[in-house]
């Protein structure tokens, strides 16, 4: 098992930049594929970014792609979401989510454990 802790979020103008982190307890954190999920006002939760346990793949929305990055660092346990060229279509609230499978899922029944959330908000 395993427990989840975003930090990072706040309110930022378009065009500005922000990193996402999430923290993660427990000692099989590498043995994780890790994801980014986010949730406006009145829309349903979607999935934004993932990771392999390695690092070695990734997988983007491509709402996202050639904006952000997910990253990991499995000796502290975190994954990183750096968020560049933000818009005001970005703002939600933004989840970690982990899971034990090897592929990297893209919907929110694959994912196992959830953080609460961090909220990022673009102004325009």
């Amino acid at each position: 098992q395993v427990q989840l802790v975003e930090s990072g979020g706040g309110l930022v103008q378009a065009g500005g930049s922000l990193r996402l982190s999430c923290a993660a307890s427990g000692r099989t954190f590498s043995s994780y594929t890790m994801g980014w999920f986010r949730q406006a006002p009145g829309k349903e939760r979607e999935f934004v970014a993932g990771i392999s346990w390695s690092g070695a793949s990734t997988r983007y929305v491509d709402s996202v792609k050639g904006r952000f990055t997910i990253s990991r660092d499995n000796a502290k346990n975190t994954v990183y979401l750096q968020m560049n060229s933000l818009k005001p279509e970005d703002t939600a609230v933004y989840y970690c989510a982990a899971d034990r499978r090897i592929v990297i899922l893209t919907s929110v029944s694959g994912y196992d454990y959830w953080g609460q959330g961090t909220q990022v908000t673009v102004s325009s």
